[in-house]
């Protein structure tokens, strides 16, 4: 989505972000060293706005050979406002937007499915399943069942956005079936304990570490991240302390990058982990969901990169 950046009628800073897309983004540039090819699948329009998009998408590095472009659609747009603490408040703009049309292909298959033999990872989001007609989250969760069958990694993160849902009980069924498709869930707690109505976290840590695939991430934000891998002790990493934050966004986007970074170059779960909290620490000093590649190529470039 286009992103604009500050307070109604004042000055705002055009950018984009969107929570796959983020991901994204940073996998690519945590996984260059490493050659990770990351590719993004999405629908666009035919206007300048998408053109501009997909060839800043490209100067990023990402892949774009499984975006569909739609004549007629423009891209979503979000307004994006920050608070003294870094906190957002979001204004959307998307109910038609290209997105949500991208497996409406009048019985074809898309490029992303067309595509799915040769993915080795594959990651979507509770959003990408909201922004979807019924059919097409259908089309989405068979695609990710099909990936994993292949013994591919398939990847889930719950981003719960309530105004996207008709009722939370249409998105706790679709997030269950989600899962189920997953080798790798994460979990944002809030987010969870906001999906299912509940206050107790003690309870929710339990659901989710119950969960049928095989490993479960769960963020916290200022808290310890928790790993829950199958046959193996329960891992607490802690967070990276932040003396200024500027900006929330993208923090769980950013920490699934390092994380699928890290395990797909072969790291253990723990030091996926802390590699995950490290560039989150980062992006969230920053503004913006996607912040500068310079600010963060120290983290790159040290022992132990992301």
């Amino acid at each position: 989505m286009l992103e604009l950046q500050g307070e109604a009628f004042g000055a705002m800073r055009q950018s984009y972000g969107g929570d796959t897309l983020n991901t994204a983004v940073y996998l690519a540039r945590c996984g260059h060293a490493q050659g990770l090819q990351v590719s993004y699948a999405t629908a666009l329009g035919d206007d300048a706005l998408s053109a501009g998009l997909m060839a800043r998408w490209r100067a990023e590095g990402l892949v774009l050979d499984a975006v569909r472009t739609i004549a007629g659609r423009l891209p979503g747009l979000y307004q994006i406002a920050v608070d003294a603490d870094g906190e957002r408040r979001f204004s959307y703009w998307r109910n038609d937007s290209a997105a949500r049309a991208y497996f409406d292909t009048a019985g074809g298959q898309t490029p992303l499915e067309l595509q799915a033999a040769g993915i080795d990872a594959f990651y979507f989001s509770g959003i990408s399943l909201a922004v979807l007609p019924p059919a097409g989250r259908l089309r989405l969760l068979a695609l990710a069942r099909r990936v994993r069958r292949r013994g591919a990694l398939v990847a889930f993160d719950n981003n719960y956005r309530p105004r996207l849902w008709a009722t939370a009980s249409q998105a706790r069924a679709n997030f269950a079936a989600a899962c189920a498709a997953s080798s790798i869930a994460f979990m944002t707690l809030d987010d969870d304990m906001a999906l299912h109505e509940s206050s107790d976290e003690s309870a929710r840590l339990t659901a989710l570490f119950a969960l049928p695939c095989p490993e479960v991430v769960v963020k916290r934000g200022a808290t310890s991240t928790l790993v829950r891998c199958l046959a193996q002790p329960l891992l607490e990493v802690a967070a990276v302390a932040v003396p200024k934050i500027v900006d929330t966004t993208a923090a769980g986007d950013s920490f699934a990058a390092a994380y699928l970074a890290r395990r797909l170059a072969g790291s253990d779960a723990a030091s996926a982990a802390r590699a995950g909290n490290r560039l989150a620490a980062r992006v969230i000093a920053h503004p913006g969901a996607l912040i500068d590649a310079a600010a963060m190529a120290d983290l790159l470039s040290a022992p132990g990169a992301l």
